[in-house]
C-alpha cells in the first residue's frame, strides 16, 4: 500500500511539474549568486491571468527565494518562512544561514505534500543569499521536498527547464562574474519564454553578493502590432 502510494505520489508530480508555467534560472558565480525568473501566471495552462508578477523576491536582507507551481502554494510557503527564519533568528540570537533556510523550506514542502488531501502541495523553489562571513549558496528544492546545492547553474521543475538547461549547457562556464551571471540569466529567461507557452511578459533578475542583494533587472513585454510588409 505504501509503495503504491508513493508511486501514485510521483504520478501526480510528474502530471504537474511541466503544467505549472514558470521560467526560474540559478546561476552560482565566482563573486555571488544571479536569479531570475519570468513574470507570466497562467491558470490551467491555458489562461494568462497576470502579466506582472513576481516569482524571485527578496526575502529578507540576505535571502533571496523563487519559485514555480501553484501560486497560493508558493505565497503561502514565503510567509512561512518568513516567519520560521525569524523564530529561530531569535531563539538561537543568531541569524540563519542560507543553508539552514533552504533546509527549512524542503521540510515545509516534504510535509505539505505527504499531508492527507484532494490537493497535494506543488511548489518547487530555490533559496539564494550570502552569510554573515560573506559567503554566498544557491539551493534548489524540489516540490517533493529534497534540498540540493547548486555548484553551477539550475531552473528547478519549472515548464521552461528543458529549454533553459539546454542553453546553460552549452553557454555556462566556470567562474563566471556576476555580471556575466545577469547576462546569461536574462538570455535564459528569454530564450525560454520564445518556447514555453507558460512563460513570458518580463523579467526579473538579482545578484546577490557578499556586498548585500540587488535587483539589477525588472522588464516587462510590451506588444506592438505593425502591418505586415
Amino acid at each position: 500500500m505504501v509503495q503504491l502510494t508513493n508511486l501514485k505520489m510521483e504520478d501526480e508530480l510528474k502530471n504537474n511539474i511541466l503544467k505549472t508555467g514558470t521560467s526560474l534560472v540559478g546561476l552560482v558565480c565566482k563573486d555571488g549568486v544571479v536569479m531570475g525568473a519570468d513574470k507570466k501566471v497562467t491558470a490551467g495552462g491555458s489562461l494568462v491571468v497576470s502579466k506582472n508578477f513576481s516569482k524571485v523576491i527578496k526575502l529578507n536582507d540576505y535571502l533571496v527565494m523563487s519559485w514555480t507551481g501553484s501560486v497560493s502554494d508558493a505565497q503561502l510557503l514565503k510567509k512561512l518562512v518568513d516567519a520560521e527564519l525569524k523564530l529561530k533568528h531569535l531563539k538561537d540570537k543568531r541569524r540563519p544561514t542560507v543553508g539552514e533556510a533552504a533546509n527549512l523550506v524542503a521540510m515545509i514542502a516534504y510535509k505539505n505534500i505527504r499531508q492527507p488531501t484532494m490537493i497535494p502541495f506543488i511548489a518547487g523553489s530555490m533559496v539564494g543569499g550570502f552569510d554573515e562571513d560573506g559567503k554566498t549558496e544557491l539551493y534548489s528544492i524540489e516540490p517533493s521536498g529534497s534540498v540540493i546545492k547548486v555548484e553551477d547553474y539550475d531552473a528547478n521543475f519549472s515548464s521552461g527547464m528543458p529549454y533553459i538547461l539546454g542553453l546553460l549547457e552549452r553557454q555556462y562556464k566556470k567562474g563566471i562574474s556576476v555580471k556575466e551571471g545577469v547576462e546569461l540569466a536574462i538570455e535564459s529567461i528569454k530564450s525560454s519564454s520564445q518556447r514555453d507557452t507558460a512563460s513570458g511578459h518580463g523579467v526579473d533578475v538579482f545578484a546577490i553578493t557578499k556586498d548585500g542583494i540587488k535587483q539589477v533587472v525588472k522588464q516587462i513585454v510590451e506588444s506592438v502590432y505593425k502591418e505586415e510588409n
